[in-house]
């Protein structure tokens, strides 16, 4: 066998000298450093647009303490929330006609809506089951107590839904509907219960606060002005909080610095939607902190709900919605343009960065897979018709809300799944 050739004294000494160098051994390493962070950051970056936010779902049981409602536990390694949708015949968990308190913009067989396979989707989670829905248990859960939903219409959604999915049990004589202002309130008598809903689209106080008239393009929300708001909360065992469609303008956020939103000349300073949003998210933890006791109650928060406003996102035609789309989204890695990342991120920064107990129901994509689900032009329409738009459905689909019975009844069962087996 031949001994390897030998190398040439220019080679040996270039060598030594290198294996000598402190000073470019520490550059090597730093290079390396600095690469693999950059690529960490890549890699995360992408994981985030495609399986959504990565938090801890509840940072009190860091101390292993029972939380406020759980009667168990999840299976180990179970994640409600990756899955599939996977279609049933038993479903929906019940009919439309049953549920007097479905607001008309939300009855889509009501208004024609020709087909129901959307609403025979279950939900089925990649490594467990969630539990089947228990009215019963939920109502002696909340006897005597308040479950609270505060956000915006999507959050007023799924606060009907979770209204369908318990008064059905419950007598036509021990039930009411009010409402105050922003809060609507039903009523379990029997139980002396209380379901919530209260009108805070953005969480803060704003210019769009009139739960009736709010439909306003030039949106203001005032800094610090949380409790204007939260002074409505105090007292709720479980609140659900939603904030998201109404921050996104497109364009820098305006924040009342002072005075009156009604003030001809406004001091006001203009931030990115991202910063905005940030405020938001901190005042929204500091007051749960201040006022909701985690021995005692529990508190959610649930992700952006996304829309369907371009086809052309999941391979569809250009110039196209949600309307006359009846099946559902197949590549379990799509993400709509409509759905902000960014946002999602801030959400991860802040919630990450708290040791406020607060339970994350990520329902952004699983929502994204539901293209079928929306109202689209099956709905009660705020105002007549034109004959243009009558002549193109498109042009006025709601992509935005939807059905019920339907997904937001997924929505609670995850609630459900996350409240009583955390």
């Amino acid at each position: 066998m031949k001994s390897p050739p030998s190398s040439s004294p220019s080679s040996s000494l270039l060598l030594r000298k290198t294996r000598l160098s402190p000073f470019l051994f520490t550059l090597l390493a730093f290079i390396v450093f600095i690469a693999v962070i950059l690529y960490s950051e890549v890699f995360s970056q992408c994981d985030t647009k495609l399986s959504g936010l990565r938090i801890s779902i509840s940072r009190i049981m860091k101390n292993k303490e029972k939380l406020p409602f759980a009667i168990g536990e999840r299976e180990e390694g179970c994640d409600v929330f990756k899955g599939r949708w996977v279609w049933e015949k038993s479903r929906p968990l019940y009919e439309e006609y049953e549920c007097p308190y479905i607001q008309p913009q939300l009855t889509c067989q009501e208004h024609g809506r020709p087909d129901k396979d959307y609403q025979h989707w279950r939900w089925q989670p990649h490594a467990c089951s969630l539990p089947s829905f228990n009215a019963t248990l939920v109502l002696e859960s909340l006897r005597g107590k308040r479950m609270l939903f505060v956000g915006d219409s999507l959050n007023r959604g799924q606060f009907v839904s979770m209204v369908c999915l318990l008064q059905r049990i419950i007598p036509q004589n021990a039930k009411s509907m009010e409402t105050f202002g922003s809060l609507t309130v039903f009523t379990a008598k029997d139980y002396n219960a209380k379901i919530e809903y209260y009108w805070a689209p953005f969480l803060l106080e704003s210019n769009a606060d009139d739960a009736v008239i709010h439909r306003i393009t030039d949106r203001i929300v005032r800094k610090g002005s949380i409790n204007k708001h939260g002074k409505n909360w105090k007292g709720a065992d479980i609140i659900v909080f939603n904030t998201y469609l109404w921050w996104m303008t497109g364009m820098p956020f305006k924040i009342l610095q002072n005075g009156s939103f009604k003030d001809d000349v406004k001091d006001m300073i203009q931030v990115s939607t991202e910063d905005a949003y940030r405020l938001a998210m901190k005042s929204m933890l500091r007051w749960v902190k201040r006022n909701m006791d985690p021995k005692k109650n529990r508190v959610f928060f649930t992700s952006m709900s996304p829309s369907h406003h371009k086809s052309i996102d999941w391979g569809g035609e250009p110039d196209r919605n949600c309307y006359n789309e009846t099946t559902k989204i197949e590549d379990p890695s799509y993400w709509g343009l409509d759905s902000s990342k960014s946002v999602m991120q801030v959400i991860g920064e802040v919630f990450s960065k708290s040791e406020v107990p607060i339970s994350f129901l990520n329902i952004t994509q699983l929502s994204s897979y539901r293209k079928d689900a929306h109202t689209s032009i099956y709905k009660k329409q705020w105002n007549p018709l034109t004959p243009e738009q009558l002549a193109n459905p498109v042009s006025y689909a709601d992509c935005t809300h939807w059905c019920l019975p339907g997904l937001q009844d997924t929505w609670n069962e995850l609630l459900f799944a996350k409240l009583f087996y955390p």
